[in-house]
C-alpha cells in the first residue's frame, strides 16, 4: 500500500482516485499522521428476479404442524 500526503491528495486527486479505480490501495497521512485509507470499494452483488429469494414466501409451508 502506497502512502500519500492530503497534499499530494488535493494537488493531485483525479489521478490518485483513477488509480484507485484499477485497484490501487493507498493510505493518506495528514500532517504526518496516518488518518485514512483509500481502496476500491467492491462491487455490489447484483440480484436478479429469478433468484429465489425473491419466491421463499410461494415456497414457504404455510400450513399447522399437526401433532
Amino acid at each position: 500500500m502506497k502512502t500519500i500526503t492530503f497534499r499530494e491528495f488535493c494537488r493531485d486527486a483525479e489521478r490518485i482516485v483513477r488509480a484507485v479505480e484499477r485497484g490501487q490501495r493507498f493510505l493518506m497521512t495528514y500532517r504526518g499522521r496516518p488518518v485514512m485509507h483509500l481502496e476500491p470499494v467492491k462491487p455490489a452483488l447484483e440480484v436478479r428476479e429469478d433468484d429465489p429469494i425473491y419466491h421463499l414466501a410461494f415456497l414457504a409451508d404455510t400450513k399447522p404442524e399437526s401433532r
